[in-house]
């Protein structure tokens, strides 16, 4: 399968369906950041993807927040790194990151559970202990 990124959970993108431009990094870099274009900006259209399930694309699109445009195309931006390849790197692993968090299983419901009959128990002699020392700090004669 080649141009296919396996993903994991049974997922695998097409390199088709990724999209990378390139950008000069903003930040400190001596003159290499006036000249070289070494950040990358991986573009990923979740709405429209045909390697994702249903599932996953809605919990992908929640779990992207402010880095899904409108049209539902997921924009990842990358220069941590001062070369063009680690900057792609980055974005392609943050992006598979995302995907993986997305396509897990969501967490069981919580089955509410009911306290037990000593700890109720120890709860109430607790308070009325309280109550006692409480009663005792007043003067004398208000009991």
């Amino acid at each position: 399968m080649a141009g296919m990124i396996a993903v994991g959970h049974g997922i695998a993108l097409d390199e088709a369906e990724l999209t990378e431009t390139f950008m000069r990094a903003s930040g400190a870099g001596g003159q290499n950041v006036n000249k070289v274009e070494t950040a990358v900006q991986l573009r990923f259209d979740v709405r429209h993807s045909p390697s994702l399930p249903d599932a996953v694309r809605a919990r992908l699109e929640r779990l992207a927040g402010r880095r899904l445009t409108q049209d539902g195309v997921l924009v990842i931006t990358a220069q941590r790194h001062r070369m063009r390849e680690r900057n792609r790197a980055d974005a392609l692993e943050r992006l598979l990151l995302l995907i993986r968090t997305a396509a897990e299983p969501p967490p069981p419901k919580r089955r509410p559970t009911r306290p037990t009959y000593g700890s109720q128990l120890r709860r109430l002699e607790g308070k009325a202990q309280r109550a006692g020392t409480k009663r005792l700090r007043g003067r004398p004669g208000d009991e």
